[in-house]
């Protein structure tokens, strides 16, 4: 049992605690390449997320880690044959998301990190809709942004999807849920205009047409210990940030 897992405690512990920050990991239930498990995404958030509110909260920082969402928007992917894909739409997300933060602010807890682990579940436009009508401050981490300075130095080809970092910590923390002999070699199939090639451009994907196996990204490169180096910059980099939030007070020009 973990103090700062609310899944984890009794109303009677968690009554006696003032909160002041809580973390709302997102993650998403999608096919992997071949060799991960639907639920990579959720797992590895859910991980990155207990190891930072522990890093925090050993120093004294007052942070409650929620329930992490297992669904994700994925519209882009439900053409992928075979596949059990699980979608949500942004709107509905929007919702599910207002009505947690209104259930926050209700109970005194005004500051929420939005820990997502999922590219599909873009999040800002969502924190810019609750801007205006909500007392709850919103910050946001994608957690394969936070360490991308450091990707050269440690993996041989980080991509983007099923690809060296992500079975690098499947390997290091979900390992036996990982079939390193069925993985697929994660290639993608060019799009065939020159700007969105050079990402001048963007589009919604439609992820049947890019890749056969629904990977982006070589993987067999990926080690476990890549994995823990990851994710112990990770748990340094996220639980600085969520003690310096949840200790600082909230005044009329925070956060600034």
């Amino acid at each position: 049992m973990n103090d700062f897992i609310l899944a984890e405690q009794t109303h009677h512990f968690i009554r006696q605690h003032k909160w002041d920050a809580a973390v709302l990991p997102f993650g998403a239930t999608e096919p992997h390449n071949l060799h991960m498990p639907y639920g990579t995404d959720t797992f590895q958030v859910d991980e990155i997320a207990r190891r930072a509110c522990a890093h925090a909260y050993t120093r004294g920082a007052k942070v409650l880690l929620l329930p992490t969402l297992p669904f994700g928007v994925n519209t882009n992917q439900l053409q992928i044959p075979a596949a059990v894909t699980l979608s949500v739409t942004p709107t509905t997300l929007l919702k599910i998301l207002a009505d947690l933060v209104d259930s926050l602010e209700r109970q005194g807890v005004r500051k929420l990190l939005l820990l997502n682990g999922h590219g599909g579940n873009e999040l800002k436009p969502l924190m810019r809709e609750l801007h205006h009508r909500s007392n709850v401050f919103l910050f946001l981490c994608d957690w394969y942004k936070i360490c991308a300075d450091q990707y050269p130095k440690m993996f041989e080809k980080p991509s983007e999807h099923a690809d060296e970092v992500e079975t690098s910590l499947a390997l290091a923390f979900f390992p036996q849920f990982v079939k390193m002999t069925q993985a697929g070699k994660g290639e993608v199939k060019p799009c065939r205009f020159e700007a969105v090639r050079k990402k001048w451009i963007s589009l919604t994907r439609p992820w049947h047409l890019i890749t056969t196996d629904t990977g982006i990204g070589d993987p067999t490169p990926a080690t476990p210990e890549k994995g823990q180096a990851l994710m112990a910059l990770l748990t340094t980099r996220i639980g600085d940030f969520l003690h310096d939030l949840a200790t600082t007070p909230i005044d009329k020009s925070f956060p600034f």
